[in-house]
C-alpha cells in the first residue's frame, strides 16, 4: 500500500520552519538552520512551479553542514509561497528575499538560484547588491524565450491564466500533462511515494501564480547588464537539459567574468533525480562563492 503526500526522509536534515513578518507584504514561513554567528549564509532559491522542498531536499542537510540555510517558497508556490493580490514578477520574488534577509537580521548571503530561481538571483544581486557576496547559478539562463516555440509556449501561459482561476484544481493536471509533454521530465528516483508528495507539493500552489511566474521567466533577460556581475560567481551547467538548454547555461557562464563553471553530465532535475552528482558541483560551487 502507497503512503500518499509523505515527504522524503531527507527532510528530517531540513532546517525548521519559521514565521517571519515581512512587512506591507505579509507573514512568511521560512526554513532557517540558524546556527553560531560568524557562518556564512546561504539563501537557496527554488525553481519554477514546484516548491523549496521539492527543489532543496537532498540539499538541506549538506548545505547546513557548512553555512547557515535559509529558503522558502516564492510567490504564489508551493504550501506556503505568499499570495499575491496582483500579477507575479521575478523582481517581486527577489524583494521578497531581501526582505526576508532584514527581518532575519541577516548582512550578505551566498545566493544559490536553480532555473527559475537563478533568474531571482541575479535580480537580487542587480536589485540588492549589499546584500549578495556571491552567487551560484544552477540550471538557469540570461534569457530563456528564444526559439519560436517559445513563443508560442509564452503564448499559451498568458491564455490559461484566466482559466486557471475558474477551474482551479481540476486544472492542475491538464497543466502537468501540457507541460510534461513541452518538456519531458520527470521528478523523482522511481519512487511512487515521493512522486505523489512531490504532486501534492506542485498542487498546493497556486495555478494562476504559478502561470505568472513562469511568464515572467519567459520575460526575463539580464543580457544587458549580467556580465557587471561583481561577485564570486559560480555556474554549474546542466548538460542534458531539455528545460533550459544548455547552450543558454553556458552562454550564462561565458558571459560573467572569471565565472566559475562546473558541468554535470544529466537532465534539469539533477537536484532530485541526481543529488550525489549535483551536491558534489555544488560543494564545489559554494566553495568558489564564499568569499574569503
Amino acid at each position: 500500500m502507497v503512503v500518499r503526500d509523505q515527504p522524503p526522509a531527507e527532510l528530517n536534515e531540513a532546517p525548521q520552519w519559521r514565521a517571519v513578518d515581512l512587512p506591507g507584504r505579509g507573514t512568511l514561513q521560512v526554513r532557517d538552520s540558524r546556527g553560531p554567528a560568524g557562518r556564512p549564509v546561504v539563501l537557496l532559491l527554488h525553481g519554477a512551479t514546484i516548491s523549496a522542498d521539492v527543489n532543496w531536499c537532498r540539499s538541506y542537510g549538506p548545505v547546513a553542514e557548512r553555512a547557515r540555510v535559509i529558503a522558502f517558497d516564492h510567490r504564489g508556490h508551493g504550501r506556503f509561497g505568499l499570495r499575491p493580490d496582483g500579477r507575479v514578477r521575478l523582481e517581486q520574488c527577489a524583494d521578497d528575499a531581501a526582505a526576508v534577509a532584514r527581518a532575519l537580521g541577516v548582512e550578505q548571503f551566498v545566493v544559490v538560484g536553480y532555473s527559475m530561481g537563478g533568474a531571482i538571483a541575479q535580480l537580487l544581486w542587480r536589485r540588492h547588491p549589499h546584500l549578495v557576496s556571491g552567487l551560484v547559478l544552477c540550471a538557469t539562463a540570461m534569457r530563456f524565450r528564444q526559439t519560436a516555440r517559445e513563443w508560442v509556449d509564452y503564448a499559451l501561459v498568458r491564455l490559461g491564466e484566466a482559466p486557471a482561476v475558474l477551474l482551479s484544481h481540476r486544472a492542475w493536471p491538464v497543466a502537468e500533462r501540457v507541460a510534461a509533454a513541452r518538456a519531458p521530465v520527470r521528478v523523482g528516483t522511481g519512487s511512487t511515494r515521493f512522486d505523489e508528495w512531490a504532486r501534492s507539493e506542485l498542487r498546493a500552489g497556486s495555478l494562476r501564480s504559478v502561470l505568472q511566474a513562469s511568464a515572467a521567466c519567459q520575460e526575463f533577460d539580464s543580457s544587458s547588464w549580467v556580465d557587471q556581475v561583481d561577485v564570486p560567481t559560480a555556474v554549474v551547467v546542466c548538460a542534458q537539459d531539455l528545460v533550459v538548454p544548455t547552450a543558454r547555461q553556458r552562454q550564462l557562464a561565458n558571459t560573467i567574468r572569471d565565472a566559475t563553471v562546473l558541468e554535470i553530465p544529466t537532465d534539469h532535475l539533477a537536484c532530485v533525480n541526481r543529488p550525489a552528482m549535483f551536491l558534489r558541483a555544488l560543494d564545489q560551487a559554494l566553495t568558489a562563492a564564499v568569499s574569503d
